[in-house]
């Protein structure tokens, strides 16, 4: 089956389209990833902006198109932790549904552990080391997904994310230490309240998903351009990023859009992101974690796959 899976995020809109077999083969097409911000002013207003929404709009224009051009037979739009939290996400999802003939839905915290933790997981050894953890570090929040060979033992969604925490403590450009500090203090209350210490100590493995940990690598790796193939399964210290925020924090936006390996885009937020994957290796007392291309966009479209579109 070939399916297009559009994930809408508070800080990004992708696309993935790739052919899938029903034993779970993903052969990927077309992969894109477009920083619209979704979330701006969400924590402080409660409702999806205008101009966000505009951002949104011109980019699924274009991705509709790339579906067409691809022919595929099933699709699916999944709507997550911005839209969530706006009074006005469920009339943006109707919109994104009917303007653009797209399988729409805004998804629950569970759905969105369950597709993030079978897309990051796809393709792991049965005896790697477990349990497991996924982090996803979005715009708006931050997903834990923890699991072993046995499935599914615990998932959350915090209320941290680049774009949330960004907005609401970051006020200079560089930001100033006593900023990134109140960042990294809220965060580290946010996910020691919300993940169970004894769940936290069980880990033995991370695995890191989505923008921020595979612009570490990137960044790590000097990528340009930008190579999934050299970042997918790479092992991210967190000396590495510890080193990482040291210097980005030191650099004003327009410094951080020349950084070798991160694109210019991802600049306005890298630094609290950094600074929450930084917090989430603690919080688990990880070393490092394997960076992987493998998401929600992947365990979207084998789930899609699995049930016929």
């Amino acid at each position: 089956m070939r399916v297009a899976i559009i994930d809408i995020g508070t800080n990004s809109t992708r696309l993935l389209v790739a052919d899938v077999t029903a034993a779970g083969r993903v052969t990927e097409l077309d992969r894109r990833s477009t920083v619209t911000r979704l979330g701006q002013g969400v924590d402080a207003t409660g409702e999806l902006h205008p101009d966000a929404i505009a951002r949104v709009v011109d980019c699924l224009a274009d991705y509709r198109r790339a579906t067409d051009d691809h022919g595929v037979t099933a699709n699916l739009a999944v709507l997550t932790s911005a839209v969530r939290d706006a009074t006005n996400g469920a009339a943006f999802t109707a919109t994104v549904r009917e303007r653009f003939g797209l399988d729409a839905r805004t998804l629950s915290g569970d759905e969105e552990a369950r597709m993030t933790y079978l897309g990051a997981t796809s393709e792991r050894p049965g005896d790697a080391p477990g349990p497991v953890v996924v982090i996803d570090i979005g715009g708006g929040s931050t997903e834990f997904v923890v699991g072993d060979r046995d499935g599914l033992r615990f998932h959350v969604s915090t209320q941290a994310g680049v774009v949330r925490q960004g907005e609401r403590h970051i006020r200079h450009d560089p930001p100033q230490p006593e900023e990134l500090a109140t960042v990294a203090e809220e965060v580290r209350g946010i996910f020691a309240g919300a993940v169970p210490a004894e769940l936290r100590a069980a880990v033995a493995a991370g695995i890191g998903v989505a923008g921020t940990a595979t612009s570490c690598a990137a960044m790590e790796l000097e990528l340009e351009p930008y190579d999934p193939d050299r970042v997918h399964g790479h092992r991210l210290a967190r000396a590495t990023c510890e080193l990482l925020l040291a210097r980005l924090a030191t650099m004003d936006v327009q410094e951080r859009r020349d950084v070798p390996g991160l694109h210019p885009d991802r600049a306005p937020t890298i630094v609290q992101g950094v600074l929450l994957l930084l917090e989430a290796m603690r919080a688990y007392d990880l070393d490092e974690i394997e960076v992987s291309e493998h998401d929600i966009l992947r365990g979207a479209a084998l789930e899609l796959a699995t049930r016929g579109g």
